[in-house]
């Protein structure tokens, strides 16, 4: 048994990223078995349950939509906000009732970034026995043999680490059109807010070729589009003598693929020389996610955000001098703690000043470990009145966003039938808007011109132009 500690998982040393390759295991064991994977959290998680996916289908699994049915239930946990917590325990209970009642040798298995937080791993022990397997965001790879070597008892396996880089990494993809690649993983900003740091360990990054050697395998296999991902892309090589993260944009455009995206940026991380690669790169979306997360300098001081509201408003203004039309995004939290009245109105000011295409905003989740969790917290009604206000301005400014598109012609890469309406197809224009079109299942996997006929505040309709 390796449980977390979260005063390991905040050590930070000098030494350069170790690369692992990982060898392919393969296996009939589980041959006829089932798997159902449910995912919370970031687009981080979603693309570990992809390699998640590989590892139970390399042991002879197939997919399942229900938990009924399953001989593996895996939950890949997030650990940002306290509801993701309640979430996860809410379903926990449905796989415990489905195990004591239907299926007692359901394998229950749970992964991600909750493990990694000492009060969940114990938590776990004490009370969740009914759990068989454990792991976390560093040793995916070892769920191959977690499995295969199956314990009777709980076998819980959470390393609080540096971290590796594992390299020749296989996915099951969700997509066979838009593809995740990692560069980068774990963070060491160690915002005063924020687990990252802790449950995904060291900023440490992949070699540029491999990660360019992926991203042409990816176009040679039919991809469209690839969006590099990180906990923060912006200090993609830091870590590594390689190259810089605007250099490795550059060689993954080169690749020839259409589209080129990439999350999540931290503006103190953002360079002129990333702005002047995104403006001249013609299969670079001209998309960026800029978190804001408070408008005063006051804030963003306690956040241990390492920038002011005028350096943000600096960068902001430049990458909109260098790209007009590019849609940026970012994610505000409101009732962190010492937030007066005075600095959400200086949130505000600088969403009037932006006027953010969209925003993920939310109120402040205190968790466990980290500096904030400590500060005086603010009074929950005063938080929600913040979040509705807040809300307001970012809709209205989303909505305007969108009416500039009003009888343009964009290109759009066709991803399938729309959720809310099997008649039409949705895909999603360069600057990330969603449109919803008419049109047939031959479209799906290309970039068509769409005639835009309708706009709503998160939504448009098109037409396809032959």
């Amino acid at each position: 048994m390796n449980l977390p500690n979260m005063l390991d998982a905040k050590k930070r040393n000098s030494e350069e990223t170790k690369h692992i390759y990982l060898d392919d295991k393969v296996s009939d064991m589980y041959k006829n078995k089932k798997y159902f994977i449910r995912t919370y959290g970031c687009q981080m998680n979603v693309h570990d349950s992809e390699e998640i996916a590989y590892i139970l289908e390399s042991v002879g699994m197939t997919p399942i939509d229900t938990i009924e049915g399953a001989d593996v239930v895996v939950l890949n946990t997030c650990a940002i906000r306290e509801n993701a917590h309640d979430k996860l325990y809410g379903f926990l209970g449905r796989c415990k009732h489905e195990k004591e009642t239907n299926n007692h040798d359901l394998i229950i298995c749970i992964c991600g970034c909750m493990p990694q937080e000492e009060s969940v791993a114990n938590d776990l022990i004490k009370n969740h026995p009914y759990v068989d397997i454990v792991f976390g965001t560093h040793n995916i790879h070892e769920l191959t043999d977690m499995l295969l070597n199956k314990m009777d008892n709980q076998n819980i396996k959470v390393y609080s680490m540096q971290g590796e880089v594992f390299e020749n990494v296989k996915y099951k993809r969700d997509s066979n059109i838009k593809a995740w690649v990692d560069i980068q993983y774990g963070c060491d900003k160690f915002c005063t807010y924020c687990i990252v740091p802790y449950t995904r360990g060291k900023q440490r990054s992949r070699y540029s070729t491999e990660i360019v050697k992926e991203v042409e395998c990816l176009k040679k296999e039919g991809y469209k589009e690839v969006t590099l991902l990180g906990q923060n892309v912006n200090a993609y090589g830091k870590d590594i003598d390689d190259i810089s993260f605007a250099e490795l944009l550059a060689k993954v455009a080169d690749t020839g693929i259409d589209r080129v995206r990439f999350v999540t940026s931290h503006p103190w991380d953002f360079t002129d020389d990333m702005i002047e690669v995104i403006s001249e790169r013609d299969n670079i979306m001209p998309y960026i996610h800029l978190p804001l997360q408070s408008g005063s300098s006051k804030i963003l001081k306690l956040m241990g955000r390492r920038y002011t509201k005028e350096e943000y408003l600096t960068l902001y203004n430049n990458i909109k001098a260098a790209m007009p039309e590019c849609a940026i995004t970012t994610d505000i939290i409101v009732g962190f703690p010492g937030e007066t009245e005075e600095d959400f109105n200086e949130t505000l000011d600088v969403v009037n000043a932006c006027k953010y295409d969209s925003a993920f905003t939310f109120i402040y989740s205190p968790r466990e470990g980290t500096p904030a969790a400590k500060m005086e917290q603010l009074d929950k009604k005063v938080c929600e009145d913040r979040l509705h206000k807040l809300n307001e301005l970012i809709n209205k400014y989303a909505k305007e966003a969108n009416d500039k598109y009003l009888d343009k012609v964009v290109p759009v890469l066709i991803e399938g039938l729309s959720e809310k309406n099997e008649s039409l197809m949705m895909g999603y224009t360069d600057t990330m808007k969603l449109v919803n079109v008419k049109g047939d299942l031959s479209n799906v996997g290309k970039i068509v011109n769409v005639h835009i006929t309708d706009v709503k505040t998160w939504s448009m309709d098109g037409e396809i132009v032959e």
